[in-house]
């Protein structure tokens, strides 16, 4: 076996030199050898062959003992090259993507243990041998040793343990001096990007993390509702419209550790009625209309989860006298029932009313204003944070180009300080329409004050919703009919295909298509589908 040595001497001009020689001398070779220089100090690593002259061995290093300046030399196991190569082996064998390299032939250089486990083949087997003896459904990496990049390149392989979809980035590597040395392939399984893509689409998955803010009122709110979110007790949100009370709502959720889902439904959206149906669920045939086999309502649904009852004010005295019995009793009976069914469900209440007034007014029940406000938490409204507005600002706008997949834009200082002196009476939602509606209207790499455009004001060729009336003999079905339309095309102008102009509008590709056939709108500058 090859032997190797450690050999540290007081740093001179002529070590390698010198060992070289010893070494050639005793008829051996020298298969690696690796100098580190420090403090005036130079640590030689050396590995030796020695498989059929193990006698030489016992000579060379009796003539290295006797060459100038030696300090101290040892056998050593692992090579400081080994060492890295073990680190970069370990590494590479835990994440999660498939990494395969090749030289400048071709030669495959390293492989890890995903792309081994996809290709069928062990890094003993692949190693050294050309990338073509894999059967893949294309070799795009060779292309990059022509100095091609390529990118998200979608792939099917089929092998024996059946088929696998990815999609592959290629680079070239090159060394100090620019000129190309190999190439690397890294190919990412497309069922782990669905799964990634699906976590950060999901608003069930929302976390703190995902509520913006540096402003100390928000902070301090975060704070709060991150404290408590373990615990069972009712939440009640506090703040004006547009604040973003679902949010944190979501994301005490995601933080309770609870197993059941997080379920939301607005009390001022739906009539009482529909709303007791809604909450407590009903037996078959309890009223006309129902489903014969009744419906378990959203407490049932929120089982070992959370229910999020926003705009709780607008509920019923009716309705409040049953949330109120299913609170203390923790359990739900159906309309039309006589089971009682227990749930296990945690409450978070949300209101931009005052609870306390409506309290006094009789509006709302007192005991059920002690049982839902056991944590509250008021969430600051954007004009108490008006530090917070560029961080809202490029989070908003990274999330709509990243949709329309457009270089972000910037924003000038002028747009700010118009930005900050706005009274913001939407809050964030309203900030969200205003960012939204300047990069869409935006045709230059920065949004100035002329695409920083409120609901008051025009907005390119549109008029203003206070004008509209005033200024045309229609109908009023007529001059939504106009406005809509002018909408559509300017959003189309700008957003240049109908499929990105409809996420913008949050309508269906076909509803687009269908309202643009409508209004007869046609021949759109550089619209595609």
């Amino acid at each position: 076996m090859n032997v190797k040595i450690k050999l540290s001497y007081k740093d001179r001009v002529g070590i390698v030199a010198d060992i070289s020689k010893t070494v050639a001398d005793s008829s051996l070779n020298i298969i690696f050898m690796e100098v580190v220089r420090k403090d005036n100090k130079a640590v030689v690593y050396m590995e030796i062959e020695a498989s059929f002259l193990p006698d030489n061995i016992d000579a060379v290093v009796i003539h290295l003992k006797a060459t100038q300046g030696l300090q101290e030399i040892n056998f050593i196991d692992t090579l400081p090259q080994e060492e890295r190569e073990d680190r970069f082996r370990v590494v590479l064998d835990n994440i999660s993507d498939g990494v395969i390299s090749t030289d400048r032939e071709g030669k495959v250089t390293t492989i890890n243990r995903v792309a081994g486990q996809v290709y069928n083949c062990t890094p003993d087997e692949i190693i050294g041998k050309n990338i073509r003896s894999i059967d893949l459904p294309q070799y795009a990496i060779l292309e990059c040793l022509e100095g091609k990049s390529l990118k998200n390149v979608k792939q099917n392989l089929i092998t024996s343990q059946g088929r696998y979809q990815y999609i592959s980035t290629c680079r070239s590597i090159r060394d100090s001096s620019g000129l190309i040395v190999g190439a690397v392939e890294i190919a990412k399984d497309m069922q782990e990007i669905r799964e990634m893509a699906q976590t950060f689409s999901d608003p069930a998955l929302i976390s703190f993390s995902d509520i913006i803010g540096k402003n100390p009122t928000i902070k301090a709110a975060i704070a709060f509702a991150q404290k408590i979110a373990t615990t069972d007790s009712p939440v009640a949100l506090r703040g004006a419209s547009g604040t973003g009370k679902e949010l944190f709502a979501r994301a005490i959720h995601m933080a309770s550790k609870r197993t059941g889902r997080f379920v939301p439904i607005n009390c001022a959206a739906l009539p009482d009625p529909l709303l007791e149906s809604e909450l407590f669920g009903y037996m078959g045939g309890a009223f006309t209309g129902g489903k014969s086999q009744g419906k378990a309502g959203l407490f049932e649904t929120a089982k070992d989860g959370t229910i999020f009852l926003d705009e709780i004010a607008e509920m019923s005295l009716a309705s409040q006298a049953k949330l109120l019995r299913l609170i203390q009793e923790g359990a739900v009976r159906r309309i039309g029932g006589t089971k009682e069914i227990p749930v296990n469900t945690r409450i978070i209440t949300a209101t931009n009313k005052n609870l306390e007034q409506q309290v006094e007014e009789k509006t709302f029940r007192k005991d059920l204003y002690y049982r839902v406000s056991v944590l509250p938490i008021h969430i600051p409204p954007l004009s108490q944070r008006l530090d917070d507005i560029p961080l809202l600002v490029d989070h908003f706008l990274f999330d709509l180009t990243r949709k329309l997949e457009e270089k972000m834009p910037v924003l000038t200082q002028r747009a700010y300080d118009k930005l900050k002196t706005h009274h913001w009476p939407g809050n964030i939602r309203e900030l969200k329409n205003v960012v939204d509606r300047a990069a869409i209207l935006c045709e230059d790499d920065a949004i100035d004050i002329d695409t920083i455009l409120f609901s008051h004001e025009m907005v390119h060729g549109t008029l203003p919703l206070s004008d509209v009336s005033t200024t045309h003999q229609l109908s009023l079905k007529d001059q939504v009919a106009d406005l809509e339309k002018r909408i559509i095309v300017n959003t189309l102008k700008t957003a240049k295909t109908i499929r990105k102009s409809a996420r913008l509008l949050k309508l269906s590709h076909p509803a687009l298509i269908n309202k643009m056939k409508k209004y007869n709108i046609k021949n759109v500058t550089r619209v595609t589908t």
